[in-house]
């Protein structure tokens, strides 16, 4: 009995290693292919429990999950003749791991090919397109239109591309250089025409008013002439009347006034008594 038992233990050790290499479990997020003396088998192995021959067969499992794969910038050309820089990703996911092991083998090789048809599907769209167009209305039919072309040209890698985006589009430094260096001209340009028009605008206005003043002053000067020459007349008018009621008084202040006009200032002068200018004081 005691010499079974060893033999018995031993036994048992080896049914359990053979059959954790027989059997083998896929998970929710993987499928698998068995590849038998390095040569895949035509079958898929989805999620659960499998069985495979041990020590023969071994397992290759891939991830099942949509994968992103996030492209470096690089430059296209428009069909205006404008360099751009697009900034592109793609999401995809294996759909045939058995074709998928035959032509790309792993993940990293098959974001190499999938690098080259998307961004040549990019390149080729956005040659079609101007920048504007790129940018703004055309931006989703390109993106869905490269979308579909690069998930029918990898499909022989049993590959299917869900999507591919455009995040962002840059203009080269060089290019952005030379749009600033012409839109800071052209806001130059504008900036002259509107001073250029503003001074034009300017000297309307002053030769405006400078002509309304004129005639504003003209009839000012003129009505104040008027005026004047009026109470000029009706000054002569009341003095002629009123020297004609009292001669005599208007004579001795017209000699008065002449009195005080001859002597201002100190002045000395001799005169006989028979000036006219003492006619009234005697």
């Amino acid at each position: 009995m005691n010499n079974k038992l060893p033999s018995f233990i031993i036994l048992l050790v080896i049914i359990l290693g053979i059959g954790s290499q027989a059997l083998f479990i896929v998970h929710q997020t993987e499928q698998a292919i068995i590849l038998q003396l390095g040569e895949p088998k035509d079958r898929i192995y989805k999620a659960g429990l499998h069985f495979k021959i041990p020590f023969i067969d071994s397992v290759v499992r891939f991830d099942a999950r949509i994968l992103d794969y996030d492209a470096r910038p690089a430059e296209a050309l428009t069909s205006d003749l404008k360099t751009i820089v697009l900034d592109n990703y793609a999401r995809w996911h294996i759909i045939n791991p058995l074709q998928f092991y035959r032509t790309v083998r792993t993940i990293p090789n098959a974001q190499t090919r999938l690098d080259a048809v998307v961004y040549s599907q990019m390149r080729a769209h956005v040659g079609r397109c101007t920048l504007t167009e790129v940018v703004s209305s055309e931006r989703t039919n390109i993106m869905d239109s490269v979308t579909k072309q690069a998930s029918t040209q990898m499909r022989e890698f049993g590959i299917e591309v869900v999507d591919a985006r455009i995040k962002r589009t840059d203009l080269p430094p060089e290019n952005q250089r030379a749009i600033y260096d012409r839109m800071r001209a052209e806001r130059e340009r504008q900036a002259r025409q509107y001073r250029s028009e503003g001074t034009e605008e300017a000297t309307k206005v002053r030769s405006k008013a400078d002509k309304e003043r004129a005639l504003i002053l003209a009839e000012a000067k003129k009505k104040a002439q008027i005026i004047q020459g009026e109470g000029d007349a009706e000054a002569a008018k009341i003095f002629a009347n009123a020297y004609t009621k009292s001669p005599d008084f208007f004579e001795f202040q017209r000699s008065l006034e002449a009195m005080k006009l001859s002597f201002e200032n100190n002045t000395k002068m001799i005169v006989t008594t028979d000036n006219p200018l003492f006619k009234h004081i005697k």
